[in-house]
């Protein structure tokens, strides 16, 4: 299993043609106490870069990008009924999607840990 980053602060856990999505502790501490998620439908297909999400705190509203092109296979319901785990858990249980990878040429512009903890330094 290979964790990577996005520049808007998104994490891509790949298992096989598989990657799960959330968004990083960096980025729910940014938003601060998070009180709805949007999620997208399964079977939707999203292109790299595309809104996929929304995610909204008592601060602010912002969209969750699709790190890469795929289709979605899974969402995380837990999340609907419980928004504040992505306060508590951003990179575990607080997940967003799961996507079927369709071009896996597209992770290679993605940043490591390290990568990721100097960018947000």
């Amino acid at each position: 299993m290979t964790t990577l980053y996005t520049s808007d602060h998104e994490w891509l856990r790949i298992e096989g043609d598989v990657a799960t999505i959330g968004i990083t502790d960096y980025a729910q501490s940014q938003l601060g106490d998070v009180v709805f998620v949007e999620l997208p439908k399964v079977g939707r297909s999203l292109k790299k870069a595309e809104a996929a999400a929304v995610v909204e705190s008592v601060k602010a509203a912002s969209d969750v990008y699709a790190p890469i092109t795929g289709e979605v296979i899974e969402v995380n319901e837990d999340l609907a009924a419980e928004p504040a785990l992505v306060n508590s858990d951003a990179g575990g249980k607080a997940w967003f999607f799961k996507l079927r990878i369709a071009d896996k040429s597209e992770l290679g512009g993605l940043m490591d840990e390290a990568a990721y903890a100097a960018h947000t330094a």
